[in-house]
Order: C-alpha cells, then structure tokens, then sequence
C-alpha cells in the first residue's frame, strides 16, 4: 500500500496545506485543503473518504470534491465517519445552505455523495485494505485510523491529546510500522492544548512512554510559525523515540 500526504499541517501559508492523506488512489484519510492539489481526474478516481472529525482543516474541501467529481462518476463518493461528524456536515455544511445538500442530489436515487456511519474500533476492508477507526479525544467527536495492508500498519492519531486508550490501542497492533502524532501547541500553552484537545511535545512523551511497540514517530499539525519551536521542545523530551516532523508530498509504502 501507498499513502501519499497532500496535506499535515494545522493551517494554511505558502505551501502548507491542512490535513489530507491519499492512500493508494482512490482512498482519502480527512480532506483538508490539500485535496485541492488533486486534478480532476484523481478526484474522480476517489471512491472513499474517511474522516477524523468535521473541523473545517480536515473537511473543507469535501463539498468542493464531490462537486467536481460527482458529475463524472457512476456512484456516489462514499464518506466514512463518526455518526456526530456526518450530523454535523448535513447541518452546517450540506444543508443546501452554505453547499447543496449531495446526499440527496443531483437525485436522491443518484447523489453524488453516501454517508456511512463507523464506530471507535471498527474495521472497513476496501479490496483486501483494512482502515479501523482508533479512539481519539479532541474538542469534537474524532477518530484515529490504523491503515493495514496485511503486512504493515500506519497509524493517523487524528486530532486528540493525551488519550491512554490511543496508546492502548497501538500496543495490540502486531505489525505497527508508521505512526503519525499531531503535535499542535507549545508545552507553554499546555492548558489551552488540553482544553481543545491537542498535544504539546510533553504530552506526546507521556504517550510514548505507553508504547510497548516498536514504530517510526512522526510529527504532524504543528502550529504554523513554530514548527522549529515544536520539533526542539520534542527532542528534548522524546529524542529516544526519534521522531521527524511529515512533510508534503511524503510517500508512505507498507
């Protein structure tokens, strides 16, 4: 398998682009705005989309998918998420209001999008690929996902802070390879980052020092203008573990 990162970070500026993983062609782990660097004929090629949570950094550009999409395709873009993230879309985003509401049109026999609704732990299989939602404990309802080709997993935290049952949860992967951990606030800000639900570099080494498994760190949605702050605050607490911060563009093969 494949995952391509057309977007990691936390915000937009000059070539940073909000979350967005495309797993070999036609998959989408969230759709941030780095979905918009997929031509037209990538976007037509997506049949799945799975994601976190509705913050707008991992969902704005799914309206702007489905519309461009939608018209060249036989079936609907089928959307993967938690029940309270699929609410939430309908009402403050697909209500026909701020986008068309693509759950029913063009027609409702024929929309150019599907709702599926996943629950923490379950497993969707997509031609011998297994995505599994990971529990996660952010401002919103949100998951994680463990991609799994048989022979390794990658692992997506999502947004979350420190959250025993993440790390828990890792520990019974057996084929753990990739693992990508948002890092969003500074330590200094520690409060805040537990208030909305996102680690600093101290919350990350105490998540670390849950891991019993073998994997390669990586760093994601860091906050823009302090990435350097962020990757020197994390090597001071977790340089064991050796994590490097992902990058656009990045490939993944599992």
């Amino acid at each position: 398998m494949r995952v391509t990162v057309l977007g990691c970070n936390g915000s937009i500026s000059g070539n940073l682009r909000t979350t967005c993983y495309l797993v070999d062609d036609d998959i989408l782990i969230d759709a941030g705005t780095g979905a918009g660097d997929l031509g037209l004929q990538q976007a037509i090629a997506i049949d799945h989309i799975f994601l976190t949570h509705v913050h707008l950094d991992h969902t704005c550009l799914l309206p702007m998918l489905a519309d461009a999409a939608g018209g060249f395709r036989s079936a609907p873009l089928t959307v993967h998420a938690l029940p309270e993230t699929l609410d939430a879309l309908k009402r403050n985003m697909l209500n026909g209001e701020l986008w068309p509401d693509y759950t029913i049109r063009p027609s409702p026999a024929q929309p150019y999008i599907r709702f599926s609704p996943i629950t923490i732990g379950e497993t969707v299989e997509l031609s011998g690929r297994k995505i599994t939602a990971l529990p996660a404990r952010h401002a919103v309802p949100c998951v994680g996902y463990r991609v799994d080709s048989g022979e390794a997993s990658w692992v997506y935290s999502g947004d979350t802070t420190l959250d025993e049952e993440f790390w828990q949860t890792l520990n019974r992967i057996p084929n753990l390879k990739h693992l990508l951990v948002e890092t969003t606030f500074l330590n200094a800000h520690e409060a805040a980052a537990i208030h909305a639900g996102h680690m600093t570099p101290r919350l990350l080494a105490q998540g670390l020092h849950l891991l019993r498994r073998p994997a390669e760190v990586h760093i994601v949605h860091m906050e823009a203008g302090h990435e350097a702050e962020t990757l020197r605050e994390i090597l001071e607490t977790a340089a064991a573990y050796r994590p490097v911060p992902v990058e656009r563009g990045q490939v993944f093969e599992f």
